[in-house]
């Protein structure tokens, strides 16, 4: 029967093709006609599904708190534009290499470390932080944009929750548990809108981009939030963190080293959860064990190896560094915090790795024995 179709379809083509043009050049016309027609529709259900999630959002905020009004003044459009004022002041940073990155000025210029401080500081005075939150939207259109319905529908919730703290509201948080798609797809869609940002980030970078990477810390270092989120949620992160170290060992462009420090410092930044923190980890063992046996694979054969990954390998050794110094600083580290099939691999033959690159590849090689040092300080602990 499927056969039949196909040749009456065919037959049909060439019964009815228009003269000058070929029977292929009309089946492609066709199936052009066909696929734009599907996009058409295709771009309807997003909006008509997005609008359904704008709805649910202000529901579920209704629910949790009736009172809590969520008009205000302050228009998107206002704030976008805004930003693209504010942009020229920025613009000596096109012209930068970006290699320099000993200091935080790469992560700075970004914006993201001094906002997250900023936030941090923000989130204890309600109402200039309400003043701030635009109401929420989806009519937006570039990449950043896309994150301003989560971004806002998240603030609002963090909002409720200090409000709430301070006696001001009244608010059932356990709603959350009976609407778990509409929190999951907004911290889903807000982790998608980084992710695209991340893979080809664009300077001067937008406060929302910037105000989502401080939202998201806020939200999962929230006590009461941060429980909804990490359960309903964990895959998700756990896929986002898997892809952001993928970008830093990806990345070849020539200005890319302050793109990957402000990944870098991220990733620093949900290693401060307790719950991602091991398994980002273990992540980072994984990749970085995995080149040390490549390289001295390469090294022993005088084989090739990829620079650009040997260049890209090093902020994952600073994150490594970083969260492991963070454990044992830490009084109530728990024995089982580092431990794992990861670190088993990346102790095992680490000595010799270390043995046979280190007049090679000394850097690298002290990057090794420090990651080592601190592994072994925490197992003594």
């Amino acid at each position: 029967y499927l056969k039949i179709s196909k040749l009456a379809v065919a037959f049909a083509i060439i019964h009815s093709k228009p003269p000058g043009k070929s029977s292929k050049e009309y089946t492609e016309h066709l199936a052009k006609t066909v696929s734009e027609q599907d996009f058409g529709w295709k771009w309807k259900a997003e909006v008509l599904e997005a609008e359904v999630l704008r709805l649910r959002q202000e529901l579920l905020l209704n629910r949790i708190c009736p009172r809590f009004c969520l008009e205000n003044n302050t228009s998107v459009e206002t704030l976008l534009d805004r930003e693209c004022v504010n942009s020229t002041s920025y613009s000596s940073q096109l012209e930068d290499s970006g290699c320099d990155v000993s200091n935080d000025s790469a992560f700075d210029s970004l914006g993201i470390a001094s906002d997250f401080h900023q936030s941090e500081h923000n989130v204890s005075t309600s109402n200039s932080w309400l003043e701030r939150v635009p109401p929420l939207n989806f009519c937006q259109t570039s990449k950043e944009q896309f994150l301003t319905a989560p971004v806002q529908f998240l603030q609002h919730l963090l909002e409720i929750r200090k409000l709430s703290e301070g006696g001001i509201l009244q608010a059932d948080f356990s709603e959350l548990e009976s609407d778990s798609f509409t929190i999951c797809n907004s911290v889903s869609q807000m982790l998608d809108a980084l992710t695209v940002f991340y893979n080809s980030p664009k300077f001067p970078v937008s406060t929302f981009l910037t105000e989502a990477v401080c939202v998201l810390i806020n939200l999962i270092t929230d006590t009461k939030l941060s429980n909804y989120v990490l359960k309903k949620c964990f895959k998700k992160l756990e896929e986002f963190k898997k892809n952001l170290i993928q970008i830093i060992l990806r990345n070849s462009s020539v200005n890319r080293f302050q793109a990957l420090h402000s990944i870098s410092q991220t990733l620093v930044l949900l290693g401060r959860n307790s719950i991602l923190r091991n398994s980002l980890i273990s992540l980072l063992l994984s990749e970085v064990r995995q080149f040390a046996e490549q390289l001295l694979q390469a090294h022993q054969v005088q084989s090739v190896y990829d620079i650009t990954r040997y260049e890209n390998i090093f902020p994952l050794c600073m994150i490594l560094e970083q969260l492991l110094q963070n454990e044992t600083e830490k009084s109530n580290v728990s024995s089982s915090s580092c431990e794992g099939e990861e670190k088993i691999k990346f102790l095992k033959n680490l000595d010799q790795i270390i043995l046979h690159l280190s007049d090679e590849f000394p850097l690298f090689s002290l990057y090794l024995w420090r990651v080592n040092v601190l592994l072994n300080s925490a197992q003594m602990q």
